[in-house]
């Protein structure tokens, strides 16, 4: 099968959540990914506190480490070092995610790798960026969560400032790193050389807040919390309902007659106070609760079903558990399984990238620490002898 980028070679220097998931992009569209890892203990996240699976593995480590090859370095060592240039000479990309100014005290930064390979495209992960007056300071996805803004706007209005869900700030990292790299990939197709990529949590964080800025510039005052509810449309927000809560997406006058005819509620589109979507807005609580009275009189399921025959957008309010069962989702092969050497069978989200003569595929699974380090090693030039010496002396694992 032909990958869209079976070309490209990526040595993974990241560890935990962000550049290991920018990687995994790359590798699932085909790119050889070589996870470099610290001798002994490996990725972080193999030792962490968390969630693990039946036979021990870390469930987090599996779920962002697919269709890679694992080499197990000390580079720390020189002769670590210089087994790690030699993967440099014949890669396209390298990833690190380190504090800035720690790959150059190990010497594997730009300039020095930009030596070794003139045409290496090397992207930085970190927690505020390589430059600007915060950039020694440790970053996490909460951390940038907070300090760009997104915490300031999730969350009931009334209630304290809360956390996504979901690591918004690492993911976010991850896809922009992975889009600047193959930016820089095809700018070398014309200039012949590499560059440096540099991404952030902070940055991902504050690029995705585009509603939530518009409405500061517009109008002078940062933007407050609002639950589920949309800055500039109504309603548009979670709903409860007899058994539960759905979504409801009536954001134009021709959904919001639609709305009021399904839900049997003529006397709203006659309500002076509601007239426009500006004023929904404006009164988006007393619509809501409106809304709310008649929604309690059904299930979810009734509703979803009405709406959607009428041609309002509305869906429920799911777990992951029913998110993952969903015949959708399956439908979409968002959810795939992998053969693991000590688990066995486990499960995963697919790709969402669906390329219709390159698709991505899930090869194989994430690799034990350092399972591919003569193979690798091998292939770069060095001999069993010398694979040897370096294993005896710790340089590799």
């Amino acid at each position: 099968m032909a990958f869209a980028l079976g070309h490209l070679t990526v040595v993974d220097l990241t560890q935990v959540m962000a550049g290991p998931y920018c990687c995994q992009l790359l590798g699932d569209l085909g790119a050889d990914v070589i996870k470099v890892e610290p001798v002994g203990r490996g990725d972080a996240t193999r030792q962490a506190t968390g969630h693990r699976l039946p036979q021990g593995e870390s469930a987090a480590f599996v779920a962002v480490n697919r269709n890679k090859r694992s080499i197990a370095l000390d580079l720390k060592s020189d002769a670590g070092r210089e087994a790690f240039y030699r993967l440099v000479r014949d890669a396209d990309v390298v990833v690190e995610s380190f504090r800035p100014g720690v790959a150059a005290k190990l010497g594997v930064d730009y300039p020095s790798l930009r030596a070794v390979n003139e045409r290496i495209v090397y992207a930085s992960i970190s927690g505020f960026g390589q430059t600007g007056p915060y950039a020694q300071r440790p970053g996490y996805d909460l951390i940038a969560q907070a300090m760009s803004g997104v915490m300031s706007v999730t969350g009931d209005a009334d209630g304290e400032p809360v956390k996504c869900g979901v690591p918004v700030a690492d993911m976010s990292a991850g896809l922009f790193c992975a889009v600047g790299i193959l930016s820089a990939c095809l700018s070398r197709e014309v200039t012949g050389q590499g560059q440096a990529v540099d991404t952030s949590l902070y940055d991902a964080a504050l690029a995705l807040s585009i509603w939530e800025t518009s409405e500061l510039w517009a109008t002078g005052e940062a933007p407050g919390r609002l639950g589920s509810a949309h800055r500039v449309n109504a309603p548009y927000q979670a709903l409860p309902t007899r058994d539960g809560y759905l979504t409801i997406g009536a954001n134009n006058d021709r959904l919001w007659r639609r709305l009021c005819d399904v839900l049997g509620r003529d006397d709203l589109l006659a309500d002076d106070r509601f007239t426009t979507n500006s004023e929904r807005v404006r009164l988006r609580d007393v619509l809501a609760a409106e809304l709310t009275t008649t929604l309690k009189e059904r299930d979810t399921d009734d509703w979803v079903d009405a709406l959607l025959d009428a041609g309002v957008p509305a869906g429920p309010i799911q777990d992951y558990r029913q998110s993952c069962e969903d015949p959708h989702t399956l439908a979409r092969e968002m959810v795939v399984e992998m053969d693991h050497p000590t688990e066995g069978t486990v499960r995963a989200l697919g790709i969402p990238i669906k390329l219709s003569d390159t698709p991505g595929q899930v090869r194989r699974t994430a690799p034990s620490l350092g399972e591919h380090t003569d193979e690798l090693l091998k292939a770069a030039g060095c001999t069993e002898s010398e694979i040897a010496t370096l294993r005896a002396e710790g340089a590799v694992g």
